[in-house]
C-alpha cells in the first residue's frame, strides 16, 4: 500500500446520497485506488440546523452497498470541536482574527466584505461571528483539472468568516484542520467547491499546515442547468441497483465503460474501473445531464 497517498470523501447528512455525490465518490475513491493510497470517510456534520436524523449511517450504508472500502474509522465533524477550537484560538493569539457585528441586512448581499469591523478586538458580548483578517496577496495552486487557478481573496471575497454567530464553526476551518490531521495528500471533490479552495489555502498557510494537492471534479446538473442536491430534488441512489449506477458515474466521468459492463457484476465494474482509469479522459468543466440513471 502506498500510505504516502490519502484522499478522502466528505459527504454531508443532509439527505440520502445522489448520483452527483456518486460521482464525487467515485472519483475520490479510484484516485485512491490507482495509486494503492488510502481513502478516508468523513462525515460532515457540522452545521445540526441542516441534517436529516439517521442521514449519516444511511450513507454509510449507501456507499457499503456500491463497494466502496475506507480505512481506519469514520471522522465525525460534530466530535471535532476541540481541534476546530484549538486552531481558532491560534488564530486570535496571532491577531489574525476580529470579532463581525455585521448582519445580512447591514452587508446587503455584498459578495465582498467591506472590513466594517476590522478595527473590532478582542472578546464581545453581543452575537458576532469571528473572520479571518485576509492580507492582499495572491493565492495560486495548479488544480488537477481545471488547471493554473489564481486568486486575491482580499479583493474577491474579503475576510471571510471562521466561525458563526451561533458559535458553529465554519466549514472552511474546519475542513482544513480536518485534511491535515487525517494526513490528506490530494483532495478531488466537485467543481463546486472550487471557489473556496483559495480560502483553504489560506487558512492552511496562516495555521502553518501542509497544503494538499486538488482536483475538481464535474458537477453533475439537471435539465434546467442546477447542481443535483437536495434542494433541487435530486434522486437518492438505488441500493438495489448499485451496478448500472456506478457504470454511469464512469460514463459522466469520461471513462467510457463498455456498454456490456452496466449489466455486469459490481465488483467486475470496479475492477474494469481501476484498470482503466484515465484522468484525461474527465471533463474539465461542469457538464450538463438530461438522462440520469434509472432508479
Amino acid at each position: 500500500m502506498n500510505t504516502s497517498y490519502r484522499g478522502r470523501f466528505a459527504p454531508s447528512p443532509t439527505g440520502p446520497l445522489h448520483f452527483g455525490s456518486l460521482v464525487a465518490a467515485v472519483g475520490s475513491y479510484l484516485a485512491a485506488s490507482i495509486q494503492n493510497g488510502e481513502w478516508y470517510l468523513r462525515i460532515e456534520d457540522l452545521d445540526p440546523p441542516r441534517e436529516v436524523p439517521g442521514a449519516a449511517d444511511e450513507i454509510l450504508r449507501c456507499l457499503d452497498t456500491f463497494g466502496f472500502a475506507w480505512h481506519g474509522k469514520v471522522v465525525y465533524q460534530s466530535q471535532r470541536h476541540a481541534a476546530y477550537h484549538a486552531a481558532l484560538e491560534q488564530l486570535q493569539k496571532e491577531r489574525l482574527t476580529f470579532p463581525c457585528i455585521c448582519t445580512r441586512k447591514v452587508l446587503s448581499g455584498s459578495p465582498i466584505y467591506p472590513g466594517n469591523c476590522r478595527h473590532r478586538q478582542g472578546a464581545m458580548e453581543q452575537p458576532h461571528t469571528t473572520r479571518l483578517r485576509v492580507a492582499d496577496k495572491r493565492i495560486q495552486f495548479n488544480d488537477r483539472l481545471q488547471g493554473l487557478q489564481r486568486q486575491n481573496i482580499a479583493k474577491e471575497v474579503g475576510d471571510f468568516i471562521i466561525q458563526r454567530a451561533d458559535h458553529l464553526f465554519a466549514y472552511q476551518l474546519a475542513v482544513v484542520v480536518d485534511d491535515a490531521e487525517q494526513g490528506i495528500t490530494e483532495v478531488i471533490r466537485g467543481s463546486d467547491l472550487l471557489t473556496v479552495t483559495g480560502r483553504q489555502i489560506y487558512l492552511q498557510q496562516q495555521l502553518q499546515l501542509t497544503t494538499p494537492s486538488y482536483g475538481h471534479l464535474p458537477i453533475v446538473v439537471n435539465p434546467a442547468g442546477d447542481k443535483l442536491s437536495k434542494q433541487t430534488f435530486a434522486q437518492p441512489l438505488n441500493s438495489d441497483q448499485p451496478a448500472p449506477q456506478l457504470w454511469y458515474a464512469l460514463q459522466f466521468l469520461g471513462q467510457a465503460p463498455p456498454a456490456a459492463l452496466k449489466d455486469d457484476s459490481l465488483s467486475e465494474i470496479w475492477r474494469w474501473a481501476k484498470a482503466n482509469w484515465c484522468w484525461h479522459a474527465i471533463p474539465s468543466q461542469p457538464k450538463k445531464t438530461t438522462t440520469l440513471p434509472d432508479q
